[in-house]
């Protein structure tokens, strides 16, 4: 025994004659009692005459019968010679043992490609764990941003729009003064004879309003004081503007003095 365990797993245990014959004869008897029993199997197999569904199941019942036989059965040394058992267990520990080091071999191969993938994995979560912690700040700077703007972006989108509106309304008043200066033009003094060929009143009053100003005074009016936007016509306004803007119904009159015109609504 010593010599075997002395010799390692890679040499054989030494068997000595008496056992190996003795293990000889066993084995013959074993043999030969194993021959008897094929034998017998063939003795009793079904004859061929039978249906092949009463053959299922008279081998279904011989099985289960076998079974319960061997469950009942208590098993038995095949030998009883201390060498030829020790021997044997030498070998089949000799077997385990290669089989359990082959074992091993392959769970540390496995284990180091398992903590190499561990690592890859380790380093994806943290990346991604940066890549998230980084969003997520972005986020927040948004949202304060997006807090301390919000106050301010309608009323500074107003204010655009407003300026925008400012501009849009200097052009157009522009573009109607040069247009109102072209065709409307005030009345000059000019000579006698002149006056008399137009009809025109020889002595102006110097203060007269321009068309464009009549407007202008008409639309100031109606947005400042909306509940009484009528004007009093004096002396400053030349007659013919006023039955102009009356004609193509551009001011109308106040329905109780007809010294007061206000500008026509328009929508």
């Amino acid at each position: 025994m010593d010599s075997g365990q002395s010799s390692g797993h890679g040499s054989p245990p030494e068997w000595s004659e008496a056992a190996q014959t003795e293990l000889l004869k066993q084995c013959e008897e074993q043999f030969a009692q194993l021959k008897e029993l094929q034998n017998e199997i063939i003795l009793c197999e079904p004859d061929m005459c039978e249906k092949p569904q009463e053959q299922s199941v008279n081998r279904l019942m011989a099985t289960e019968a076998e079974l319960k036989q061997w469950l009942a059965m208590e098993p038995e040394l095949l030998a009883t010679n201390a060498e030829v058992l020790l021997n044997a267990g030498q070998q089949e520990m000799l077997r385990l043992c290669s089989e359990l080091e082959m074992v091993v071999s392959c769970c540390e191969a496995k284990r180091d490609k398992l903590r190499e993938t561990q690592k890859c994995e380790q380093k994806w979560l943290e990346e991604r764990k940066e890549v998230f912690a980084a969003a997520a700040a972005h986020v927040e700077r948004l949202k304060m941003d997006q807090e301390k703007l919000s106050e301010h972006s309608v009323l500074q989108d107003t204010m655009v729009k407003i300026q925008k509106m400012k501009r849009y309304q200097e052009r157009l008043v522009e573009a109607l003064g040069d247009i109102l200066e072209t065709h409307f033009p005030l009345p000059h003094n000019e000579t006698n004879t002149s006056k008399k060929k137009k009809n025109i009143p020889q002595n102006l009053n110097e203060d007269l309003l321009s068309l464009n100003e009549i407007l202008e005074l008409l639309m100031n009016k109606t947005l400042e004081a909306p509940h009484d936007p009528y004007v009093t016509v004096d002396e400053t306004f030349w007659q013919p503007y006023v039955e102009v803007m009356l004609r193509y119904s551009i001011a109308v009159r106040h329905p109780e003095n007809n010294l007061k015109i206000r500008l026509e609504t328009f929508w």
